[in-house]
């Protein structure tokens, strides 16, 4: 099973994470989350949303291509 991240957690990899909240509030979505930014509560669910990591990619400041 994938680790699940809550708000206040610190993003450990920049990437797609599919959120998971309350079934009375939404279904599951993904969504963007940079490395080092807290992942936020959610303004339905507050903190009963969860979140996993569906896709790892790098920030595009982090990629050998595009650093200054």
């Amino acid at each position: 099973m994938a680790q699940q991240f809550s708000p206040g957690d610190v993003v450990p990899t920049s990437g797609i994470y599919t959120v998971v909240h309350d079934k009375s509030h939404s279904q599951a979505h993904e969504v963007t989350c940079v490395r080092g930014e807290p992942f936020p509560p959610c303004r339905g669910c507050g903190q009963g949303v969860r979140f996993l990591l569906a896709r790892a990619a790098k920030h595009l400041s982090e990629h050998e291509h595009f650093r200054k």
